[in-house]
């Protein structure tokens, strides 16, 4: 490829090129026998093995060669890599550290409950097929999550409209997939979810950002904006990034508009279990089980690296998202599908989410007071009672990004929100996540994280 060879040049004998290189014959023989059958090279009998002499007629293309490099720069990409690559540096998870978000309690999820319920279930036959699964999920599973949904969120539905995904991002694209067409209007709150807004582009949508207030996403606004969309994405329990549930007023007003133009609601309901003032909001699909998608994650409750969600259709939507599941990546892991559904069904669940609600409220708790009587003029923790994250509101001016580049250095990590705005820079703010990490070293980062604060204009 290099060109010290040209084609016909004689190759040395495999014994003696093995003696010279101090490796063993085999070695040699087996390379020269995959170049021959590359078309690389040519041997005949008596005359030796030679470089093939097609080869000057179909040159072998320099790579690896020192010219490669200045071609690859005159590459130009499509523009949907554009906007893929664009994403891929978005999405980047955040390092095990102070305040990283959605990072679970170290031992206790998964917890030796879960190791121990593991090991058994994946011993048996049933935890192992050899064939595929069904796209669906395991109906173990599906019932299980069905139960689950209807006794602890108000959702109306059975085993039949669960399907299994590998988390909300999924569900969040199969969603796209389902119910809207290239050049349809959506609705999106705004600020909102990277992860959503990178779908929604990449389904080439007229996405609309809708702002939120106090009482969640202006339906009225909405309206105003695009009153013919058909669809909105929604965090109603717990708004990301911000916090605030979405008003009952505001709830009936979003239904009633999706009925009155046969439009889709898609509820992203990614840690509504996590709520420690009270019992967890109601789910909006038990308000209108037609006009709702609901999506729901076990990465906050339990943990990440499971990889398993699911969506709640409508029974008439059922097939067409099994479909989309089919075509992303046929079926989540069954082996897994089957210890979830054991570890529900055996009242494993509901005794793990008690047990870290309480451990995260205290952790909250001690984060919240640690901030209390620190924070500079200007900055404000923004209400909230739910999720593994709070939110630090920062003055008018204030370089979100900045602080949160500063504080990576020192071995914290903050989200900043301002870029998620439909028109950046939006109201700065950094999201502090405290799940994973104890008190005392959620204390001790408060202590470095107050200095960084304001320090950005």
């Amino acid at each position: 490829m290099s060109g010290a060879l040209a084609p016909g040049d004689r190759l040395p004998s495999t014994r003696s090129l093995a003696a010279s290189l101090g490796i063993s014959r085999g070695t040699v023989v087996e390379a020269f026998d995959q170049l021959r059958a590359e078309g690389v090279l040519d041997a005949k009998v008596g005359a030796g093995t030679r470089v093939a002499s097609a080869l000057e007629d179909e040159p072998i293309a320099s790579i690896g060669s020192a010219s490669a490099s200045p071609k690859i720069r005159e590459v130009r990409l499509p523009p949907s890599a554009v906007r893929l690559a664009a994403v891929s540096r978005t999405l980047v998870p955040q390092p095990d550290v102070p305040f990283a978000v959605a990072v679970p309690a170290a031992g206790i999820a998964p917890d030796d409950a879960w190791r121990r319920l593991g090991n058994r279930v994946r011993a048996t036959a049933r935890a192992a097929p050899a064939s595929y699964a069904d796209p669906f999920g395991t109906l173990e599973l599906r019932a299980a999550i069905a139960e689950h949904v209807r006794r602890s969120r108000g959702v109306r539905c059975e085993a039949e409209q669960v399907i299994v995904t590998s988390g909300t991002q999924q569900g969040l694209y199969m969603a796209g997939r389902v119910l809207v067409s290239r050049g349809d209007a959506v609705w999106a709150e705004d600020p909102a979810y990277p992860g959503l807004t990178a779908v929604l582009d990449d389904l080439e949508l007229r996405t609309h950002r809708v702002p939120v207030d106090d009482q969640g996403i202006d339906v009225a606004r909405g309206v105003a904006l695009a009153p013919a969309a058909r669809a909105a994405f929604v965090t109603p329990s717990h708004q990301y990034p911000v916090g605030m549930p979405l008003s009952m007023a505001r709830r009936q007003a979003l239904i009633g508009w999706a009925e009155r133009n046969q439009a889709w609601i898609v509820e992203d309901d990614y840690d509504s279990e996590l709520r420690y003032a009270g019992h967890p909001f109601p789910a909006l699909q038990g308000l209108s089980p037609s006009r709702v998608v609901y999506l729901g994650t076990f990465s906050k409750v339990l943990f990440p690296s499971l990889r398993l969600g699911y969506v709640i259709a409508p029974e008439f939507l059922v097939d067409a998202f099994g479909g989309a599941r089919a075509i992303l990546d046929r079926h989540s892991p069954t082996a897994e599908q089957h210890v979830l559904a054991a570890y529900m069904r055996e009242g494993l669940f509901e005794s793990h989410i008690r047990r870290i609600r309480g451990l995260y409220s205290e952790r909250r708790e001690a984060l919240l007071d640690a901030l209390s009587s620190r924070l500079p003029e200007g900055c404000a923790v923004q209400p909230s009672d739910q999720g593994m994250h709070i939110l630090i509101w920062l003055p008018t001016g204030t370089d979100d990004v900045r602080i949160a580049e500063s504080a990576q250095a020192i071995g914290l990590t903050l989200r900043p929100i301002s870029r998620m705005y439909c028109d950046p820079p939006g109201r700065p703010g950094l999201m502090l996540g405290f799940g994973g990490f104890p008190t005392e070293r959620l204390r001790a980062a408060v202590d470095d994280l107050v200095p960084l604060l304001g320090t950005a204009r």
